[in-house]
């Protein structure tokens, strides 16, 4: 007995000594979110420009270092996405004070501490941030299809992801004006073209297009090209909600390439349906292809 009380001892000191001194995290949760990682990454930096936080670190889509001020203290949060199904995902994210973490742990083996109802307050309100941006839009996976041929003019842009629809609604006057001043016919919806996505820098080239009917005396302009775009088959999404948010999609089709086993190009091209100055947002249509290789 007495061998057995002194492993048993032995055991609790050595995990009090991790606990205390080695273990990443004062304080841990976990939770589970009706979207993938990409839409949580993107979600979650949403959020910490709100909180005026500042992210620190990247790796891949599901792994997010980010630091937040508490008074006196600065708080490390290092969070993590994991696909579980085609629409959810498990959170887990380690939270540290770094100015006062030893303090934070050794009073947790007595009580609760501010710390922990803290850092579980500020887990709740990114949780609650995530439902409500979730209602913003939907997102439904359509298969494999074919984009169709299409000749434009184009406006090419480069910018951050989230900066996407501010810079459209920037271009279209001048591109659709410059177009019915010049007679040119249109042969269908706006949409965009993506020439290079840096995922985990969240920027993008772009080229904002309006497909027209080719002709032989089309407009000279320092800032509008022309091109034919090609038919490619690609994997299908139908994006519902604020053209803002349609980035999501793509990650969707990115999750769905990986479980199929097919090849894409990550080059996202997206044709809008609606005008987003008018009418209910989640009414607004967006067909989304990512052509496969």
């Amino acid at each position: 007995m007495k061998k057995i009380g002194l492993v048993v001892l032995g055991i609790l000191l050595s995990f009090l000594a991790w606990y205390l001194f080695i273990s990443p995290a004062d304080f841990t949760a976990t939770f589970t979110a009706k979207a993938l990682p990409g839409t949580l990454n993107q979600t979650l930096k949403n959020w910490n420009f709100e909180e005026k936080g500042q992210i620190t670190g990247q790796e891949g889509l599901g792994h997010i270092a980010q630091e937040l001020a508490f008074n006196d203290s600065l708080h490390l949060y290092q969070w993590s996405f994991k696909a579980i199904s085609d629409s959810t995902s498990k959170v887990k994210v380690q939270i540290k004070d770094l100015d006062h973490s030893f303090k934070n742990r050794f009073e947790k083996v007595f009580a609760d501490t501010d710390f922990e109802r803290r850092s579980a307050t500020t887990v709740k309100n990114f949780y609650d941030y995530i439902e409500k941006h979730l209602k913003r839009f939907n997102i439904t996976y359509d298969g494999e299809s074919e984009l169709p041929t299409t000749y434009c003019a184009y406006i090419p842009i480069r910018g951050k992801q989230n900066e996407k629809s501010i810079a459209m609604r920037q271009n279209f006057s001048m591109l659709s004006g410059v177009m019915a001043n010049n007679g040119v016919r249109l042969n269908g919806t706006p949409f965009i073209e993506v020439t290079d996505w840096d995922i985990e820098n969240d920027s993008i080239s772009y080229n904002f297009c309006f497909p027209i009917i080719r002709s032989e005396r089309l407009p000279i302009h320092p800032t509008i090209k022309y091109k034919r775009i090609f038919a490619t088959k690609a994997l299908k999404a139908t994006y519902n909600g604020d053209y803002t948010y349609s980035d999501r999609s793509w990650y969707t089709l990115l999750h769905k390439a990986n479980e199929l086993g097919k090849q894409v190009e990550a080059k996202p091209i997206e044709v809008f349906h609606n005008n987003p100055s008018f009418g209910d947002e989640m009414n607004w249509i967006a067909e989304i292809y990512m052509p496969l290789k």
